[in-house]
């Protein structure tokens, strides 16, 4: 499970986001009595600030230097060949020790090792670890990400911990979807298995088996992505019924609600009604999804496809929804014009769910469904009200969609 990449430009309210954010992340895994201010005590902890205090990405541990290396080759596959050569050229300087030159920033942890998460995971896994920490951009579901490194530098787990009401109800859907994954069998890809699961300080823990994300790519052909997504559609089994009258519209009519009381709840309450008004009698065929298959929750290798973020993962949906939100998130991230991707996603309908058995009269009410699905997400999270990025649905998604749904 290695972590989301962000922009290689960060403004400067992101950086002083980050930089806040740090601090909040390292209060919670160090509480009180432990402290980063205290120089005088024994460290328990110490990390170099990659790349530097002012624009915080990852805490890397000076355990040792393989361990560290390990921390920052594992950290994220970099998009591009730029982002290559400096994610190689720290994880060079920490492998000869130059990062004493390179990387000047520190943070130095003292206090009792018992009240700190490196403290509870070694109870917890009965083994030897040292951490790398994940400081992400601003968005609604964020959560502090570990690495878990053994003493010979094998990275071995990956944690998430949840920390307000929306990100522990995430971890324990992750931690229940992964469980019930576990007993499926799946052929098609490779999801992490829970290693430890439970609660700390008011946290909720979900440690997971680490993924070897870090082997040669191969190339990801459109039959093996369908067949996959194919798979998790069907892992718990198939209902069909008119969209009117299921529990799937029951239930997403209800989050709408919860909604209905800001204008972009309104206008997308608004939408839904009017399109199941057009098309609530059409048959649907409902299945399993993950939630959030994008790029960069996977990884295509020879022999495997790996997949992991399954905190969305939901059943009783339209299938087909995975095909479609891969396909808008793999174009917002090519193109970075958002209306456009949408827009295009929804012209693709037709080819994209049709490996799901959809009826070709249904396919574009379930790429227009899994659009109010996904306003409903971002609107329920409040991505808007904690800055990320596409959290403001007018103005991307809201307008294709009323189009779209007023041209039925």
């Amino acid at each position: 499970m290695p972590v989301k990449t962000a922009p290689a430009e960060l403004t400067a309210g992101d950086s002083a986001l980050r930089a806040q954010y740090l601090a909040e992340v390292l209060a919670l895994l160090y509480p009180e009595p432990c402290t980063t201010d205290d120089r005088r005590g024994e460290p328990i902890a110490e990390y170099l600030v990659v790349p530097d205090a002012r624009r915080p990405r990852l805490l890397v541990p000076t355990t040792s230097r393989r361990v560290a290396a390990a921390a920052v080759r594992r950290y994220a596959e970099p998009q591009s060949r730029a982002a290559r050569l400096k994610r190689d050229a720290v994880v060079a300087a920490v492998r000869t020790g130059a990062s004493s030159v390179l990387l000047r920033d520190r943070v130095r942890v003292t206090g009792p090792a018992r009240e700190s998460i490196d403290g509870y995971l070694r109870e917890a896994l009965g083994r030897d670890l040292s951490l790398s920490i994940h400081i992400g951009p601003a968005r609604a579901n964020r959560k502090p990400v570990l690495q878990l490194i053994g003493p010979d530098g094998e990275t071995f787990g990956f944690g998430k911990l949840g920390t307000g009401p929306l990100t522990q109800r995430l971890v324990r859907a992750e931690t229940a979807a992964l469980t019930a994954l576990d007993t499926v069998r799946l052929k098609k890809l490779i999801a992490p298995r829970v290693l430890h699961a439970g609660k700390w300080r008011g946290s909720q823990v979900l440690i997971q088996s680490a993924l070897p994300v870090w082997l040669p790519r191969a190339p990801l052909t459109p039959r093996r992505l369908a067949s996959a997504m194919l798979e998790i559609a069907g892992c718990c089994g198939y209902t069909n019924g008119t969209l009117i009258g299921s529990a799937y519209w029951a239930e997403l009519r209800g989050r709408l609600a919860a909604v209905a009381d800001r204008t972009e709840g309104a206008e997308l309450a608004a939408a839904a009604e009017l399109l199941t008004a057009h098309a609530g009698n059409t048959v649907l065929r409902y299945g399993s999804w993950h939630g959030d298959w994008a790029p960069w929750n996977m990884a295509n290798l020879a022999d495997a496809l790996l997949v992991w973020d399954w905190e969305r993962f939901t059943k009783g949906v339209p299938a087909g929804f995975d095909a479609v939100h891969h396909e808008l998130q793999r174009r917002i991230q090519s193109s970075g014009d958002a209306a456009g991707a949408v827009e295009a996603t929804v012209r693709r309908a037709d080819e994209l769910l049709q490996p799901f058995g959809v009826a070709p009269e249904a396919r574009e009410l379930t790429a227009l469904l899994y659009l109010v699905d996904l306003a409903a997400r971002y609107l329920t999270d409040r991505q808007a009200e904690a800055g990320a990025r596409l959290g403001v649905l007018g103005t991307w998604l809201l307008p294709v969609l009323i189009r779209r749904v007023e041209k039925l």
